[in-house]
């Protein structure tokens, strides 16, 4: 028997989601083979079987939170037999003669709601059925007639709990009634006439399947936040409650940039094969305003300042699954088409789902750019331990003047500094700012300073 254990995630990260099972109880699985993705606060990563065999059994089910080194599984190794012929020999040896309830043996298999993943097996499943006993069943929900406390595994309970669900009520399919989260969620996705009609539907039931909402009236849907978005929520919150936030703001016009890029564009693009956007101009000015002043490439550690001489810049990415923010390294030797391309390398990663931990974890500084989605101001969050995050927003027209006399409409964009102000004085971010303003005014400086 081999395990299949929860490996060492990276700093910081403990636990981690089943997001969904490759494959299923009784498969046969090759060393390499692709078992599992799991859910982590900041990537999905794939686990895959050390050893050739059969998967045995299922001990965590999709859904289910478990930790760095659990055991989710477990590979029996086999010589010719096939896969179904070895997932049925267990069945066949721990089936006890003549039975009303299950055995110890069963129960533990089933433990942690092992059962299969995905789909049946016919053939495995008649097999089954003929060597374990038939235990007499509720009409209604399928457990045991003598058994008046329903059992249940761990996640089902906590699913239960948290969705005010009366397990009692919950039709099984399990053929030792036990109950398992998926038997929850089915009931919970249940309309509520076909509850009413099973004798279920009280006001909290009711709650908790998306339904009327009895203290407003209303239709509502309850949803489960994933463990990113959770995640998410609560490191937002955190950098709420510890960092002495404030926002300073000016406003850039981009006719320089604008202009440049449309002189440039087709040339930029055919030399080095990526497009000039603007995403560039701004790393670029960062870096040069980080420079001047170095608090806003720090973070506080206890009663000391740690001073960042180095300039990994976050680019904050908004991903199916949440935002996230990939770090693009050593951003000051970095040519504009080089950090264009790792951009849109680090998007493209983010967008499929297939970043790792490497592209995440450091990182002195974030920029956030709202206004692709059409953002005209706002004030962002700090993306702890960083003490700055730059807010780009959307390009519009509006009326500068030019002069006393002239106006001229011109392409603006608001910029927002969020800062620390623990280690951050209010006139240094005014300044900073003012920098990424001037570099962005000037952008002939920044290809020409590099």
């Amino acid at each position: 028997m081999a395990d299949i254990t929860i490996p060492e995630l990276g700093e910081s990260i403990t636990e981690g989601t089943i997001a969904k099972w490759l494959k299923r109880e009784g498969d046969p699985v090759r060393a390499g083979d692709l078992l599992l993705e799991l859910e982590t606060d900041k990537v999905n990563l794939e686990i895959s079987a050390e050893t050739d065999g059969v998967l045995a059994s299922v001990l965590k089910r999709e859904g289910d939170t478990v930790a760095v080194g659990e055991t989710v599984a477990v590979i029996r190794e086999v010589g010719a037999q096939s896969g179904h012929e070895s997932a049925a020999a267990p069945a066949v040896q721990s089936a006890p003669a003549a039975s009303a309830a299950p055995s110890a043996g069963e129960v533990a298999a089933h433990a942690g709601e092992a059962v299969p993943v995905a789909g049946a097996d016919p053939e495995r499943d008649s097999r089954r059925q003929d060597v374990m006993p038939r235990i007499e069943t509720h009409p209604h929900s399928g457990r045991q007639a003598a058994n008046s406390a329903p059992a249940a595994s761990p996640a089902a309970r906590r699913l239960a709990r948290e969705q005010s669900i009366d397990l009692e009520r919950v039709k099984v399919r399990d053929p030792f009634g036990r109950v398992y989260s998926d038997d929850v969620r089915s009931y919970r996705d249940t309309p509520p006439d076909r509850k009413s009609a099973a004798g279920a539907g009280s006001a909290a039931e009711s709650r908790s399947e998306g339904t009327t909402a009895a203290e407003y009236g209303q239709p509502v849907e309850r949803r489960r936040m994933s463990r990113r978005r959770l995640t998410i929520a609560k490191r937002l919150l955190q950098a709420q409650q510890t960092a002495a936030m404030l926002t300073t703001f000016n406003e850039v016009d981009m006719s320089a940039i604008l202009e440049l890029r449309k002189r440039r564009k087709e040339s930029f693009k055919e030399k080095h094969d990526v497009s000039l956007g603007f995403m560039s101009f701004f790393t670029k000015a960062v870096v040069g305003a980080l420079k001047a002043y170095p608090l806003l490439n720090a973070e506080i550690d206890g009663e000391d300042v740690i001073i960042k001489k180095f300039f990994d810049i976050g680019i904050a990415v908004a991903a199916k699954e949440g935002l996230v923010v990939p770090v693009v390294r050593g951003a000051d030797r970095l040519s504009f088409a080089k950090i264009e391309r790792r951009i849109g390398e680090l998007a493209a990663k983010a967008r499929s789902n297939s970043l790792s931990l490497d592209d995440l974890q450091g990182g002195s500084f974030t920029i956030t750019n709202g206004g692709v989605f059409g953002s005209l101001l706002s004030t962002p969050i700090l993306n702890t331990p960083q003490v700055g995050i730059l807010g780009m927003h959307k390009i519009q027209l509006r009326p500068v003047a030019i002069d006393e006399e002239r106006m001229e409409n011109r392409p603006m964009m608001y910029i927002a500094l969020s800062y620390d102000h623990r280690i951050v004085d209010g006139s240094e971010a005014v300044r900073f700012l003012v920098t990424v303003k001037e570099l962005l005014e000037d952008p002939e400086t920044l290809l020409l300073e590099g």
